[in-house]
């Protein structure tokens, strides 16, 4: 079976086959998803055929059948395990996709509910449901949720998680002589990452995501493999409670009697982790709130959520609202956009960046993800496009995470399902045809013609960038066009334009040729530092170029100086020093810089402004702050600038010697890693400003 969503007839062709090509369907990726662990299509594609297959059955009452995938949970438990009851069944949640979905759940409850009803907002962890047993305190055993009935027996394996206790805390007083506690197993980010770092070192397949590493990694025979994936876990529910705390709410056991929020709080003092991330809000818009905030900051967490799950506090309330065969009334799960999707890979291709490097990437059947539709996404090179094993053709997850670049996670591939054949790396360059070189011990692969189209826009286009010249309205776009004229060759060429240059060219009309021109005047004054970024040298980014530029003042030292003067400055070190000296080796180069020097460019560095003369204060002063993932309103450059402005160093990776690690959006899991490793403080992206100013940790 297809890993894409159903297609055939709609709702207005043939309700019939409709509704069994979807239930047959659902069925088959509930098998993949519950049971084998191996889904074939992402949780939005899923949500979109049950959506669907509902709208059909509230059309068509006379289509509705007891069995249908809408009226039950899950799937059935493996035979792999031993089979477990759940006195209490373990049921699903309906879901809400938008805001007004939200309301009309809301509107709903306010037919049986107080006005003033309070509702507690909890984080929806993407993992895998557990029910846990304590027998007077003491844990005896762990199920899956598997149908909502019957569950699989995975005492052995949960027993390896070191988040679950063993024994319940005896400073909550009485312990009830059975507790089920439900809550949601997962994998954390930082553990997902390793467990993929040491699938790359064995030349093994990468795993999917942290849900699906997080189910395959509990449904293991052998607990030891458990054992070694670092799962951890959330409780967020009780099941069944003996005695019954509502027989006596008075007793000891109160705390698991009077609301959701109240029995966390127990569960908490239990000594079993509870998420703490949870919000008593009263009316619909504390909820939308609470919502909109975590949509936002989803990516600040070490674990992935993928929505939020909102309940009515109230214990009592929540029995007289009860449930359908499914889910319970009182609760629902507001879901996120999503950030992963399935979609055909109609092709792989290869662009040529500005050092000659040639990627791959995927040319998608559009979908929309992450907040927008993507049609391209990244394949980085070539031994990932080998290691993720995916072909033209594939259904693929792509995932895209708020503002990062969409990438391929890999195929999704049915047993005996025929595929194509595997790809391979061109070894000619797509624009000029040139040879393309792997470096021996590298990953990349280069186009080696210096004169390449593909090089040339990208080399323009990155040398007007606003990290470099800042040359405002010469995009890539517009530069394809004046090479394609051949109006440039080199970025020495822009400063020989008038306007005479742009007749007769689309988008080149009065107003917009003189503040282009206007643009490229005023860059010839941009400093030394700022041209070195615009050269494109490999290895050498805006730290670096600072460093430089700093060290030496001007153009003509750099050119006069070997490897080991400019390796010794501090900043620079060995690779950047060989990189810079073989790019000023090429009479190509010079010439380009010989030609930027008679256009009147700066080619001198201004001396660092005296703190005590209206420059900046040196809060970092001899301090090594790493930067890691994407800080809002400023470019990775700009914020490793911002530090190296204020005195200090702003290196690529974490050491001993770091003061601290800023993180941001989407960052390097294994940064963050050491940097807890090594006991270094971790900045939140909000205390980038004050670390600045005070050259202090944020509290």
């Amino acid at each position: 079976m297809s890993g894409m969503p159903a297609t055939g007839p709609t709702r207005g062709d043939d309700p019939v086959a409709r509704v069994d090509a979807l239930r047959a369907e659902i069925a088959h990726h509930n098998l993949r998803y519950h049971q084998l662990d191996a889904p074939e299509i992402s949780d939005a594609d899923y949500d979109v055929l049950v959506r669907e297959l509902r709208a059909l059955e509230a059309d068509h009452p006379d289509l509705v059948v007891p069995d249908s995938p809408t009226s039950h949970v899950g799937a059935a438990p493996s035979s792999l395990f031993a089979s477990v009851t759940h006195r209490v069944p373990m049921m699903s949640l309906d879901n809400a996709f938008s805001a007004e979905e939200l309301g009309a759940w809301a509107d709903r409850l306010a037919k049986v509910v107080p006005a003033d009803t309070r509702f507690e907002c909890e984080l929806k962890i993407d993992g895998l449901a557990i029910s846990l047993t304590y027998r007077n305190g003491t844990f005896v055993q762990a199920a899956t949720r598997g149908d909502g009935t019957t569950g699989e027996d995975v005492t052995a394996n949960v027993a390896t998680i070191a988040a679950i206790p063993k024994e319940l805390d005896s400073g909550i007083g009485v312990v009830p002589e059975v507790l089920e506690v439900r809550g949601e197993v997962y994998m954390p980010l930082a553990a997902f990452d390793d467990l993929n770092r040491r699938q790359d070192e064995l030349g093994e397949k990468r795993f999917v995501n942290p849900r699906n590493s997080a189910a395959g990694s509990l449904r293991q025979k052998d607990s030891a493999i458990t054992a070694t994936r670092a799962l951890s876990f959330w409780a967020y529910q009780v099941g069944e409670v003996l005695p019954d705390p509502n027989d006596d709410p008075a007793g000891p056991l109160v705390g698991l009697a009077s609301g959701q929020a109240a029995t966390l709080d127990w569960l908490g003092r239990s000594g079993l982790p509870v998420n703490p991330e949870v919000r008593l809000v009263k009316g619909l818009p504390g909820v939308l709130a609470f919502c909109e905030e975590w949509q936002a900051r989803r990516h600040e967490l070490d674990y992935e959520i993928d929505g939020v799950v909102v309940k009515v506090d109230d214990l009592a309330l929540q029995r007289t609202l009860g449930a359908t065969s499914r889910a319970p009334r009182w609760a629902i799960a507001y879901k996120f956009p999503p950030e992963e999707r399935s979609t055909t890979l109609v092709d792989i291709e290869v662009s040529i960046g500005r050092t000659g490097k040639a990627t791959p990437f995927a040319v998608l059947e559009p979908v929309f993800v992450g907040g927008s539709t993507v049609g391209l996404a990244t394949l980085h090179n070539e031994d990932q496009v080998r290691i993720k094993d995916v072909r033209p053709g594939d259904v693929v997850i792509v995932r895209k995470a708020g503002d990062v670049i969409p990438e391929v996670v890999g195929p999704v591939v049915s047993e005996g399902s025929e595929r194509g054949s595997a790809w391979t790396f061109p070894t000619a360059c797509p624009v000029c045809d040139g040879p393309l070189v792997r470096l021996d011990g590298e990953s990349d692969t280069f186009c080696t013609n210096l004169d390449c189209a593909g090089q040339r826009v990208q080399r323009i286009a990155h040398f007007a960038s606003r990290s470099a010249m800042d040359i405002e309205g010469l995009g890539e776009q517009r530069v394809q066009l004046l090479v394609d004229q051949g109006l440039v060759t080199d970025v020495s060429d822009l400063y020989a334009f008038t306007p005479l240059t742009f007749t007769g060219l689309e988008g080149f009309a009065e107003i917009s040729t003189t503040n282009l021109l206007a643009a490229i005047d005023a860059s010839r004054g941009q400093p030394l530092s700022r041209v070195l970024v615009g050269l494109g040298i490999r290895h050498l980014g805006q730290v670096g170029s600072q460093s430089l530029a700093r060290a030496c003042g001007d153009i003509d030292t750099i050119l006069s100086a070997d490897e080991a003067t400019l390796a010794a400055i501090d900043g620079v070190g060995p690779v950047i020093a060989s990189s810079v000296v073989a790019w000023f080796a090429s009479p190509v180069n010079r010439a380009v810089v010989e030609r930027m020097r008679g256009a009147d460019l700066t080619l001198t560095e201004p001396m660092q402004p005296d703190p005590r003369e209206g420059g900046l204060t040196q809060t970092l002063q001899g301090k090594s702050v790493v930067v890691t993932g994407t800080l809002p309103g400023r470019t990775r450059d700009e914020a490793e600038g911002a530090v190296v402005a204020r005195g200090g160093k702003s290196p690529g990776s974490v050491s001993a010697k770091t003061f601290a690690v800023v993180v941001g959006e989407a960052p390097g899991a294994s940064k963050v890693t050491k940097a807890e490793t090594l006991g270094i403080p971790v900045v939140a992206a909000e205390g980038f400003d004050q670390l600045l100013e005070t050259g202090e940790i944020p509290n």
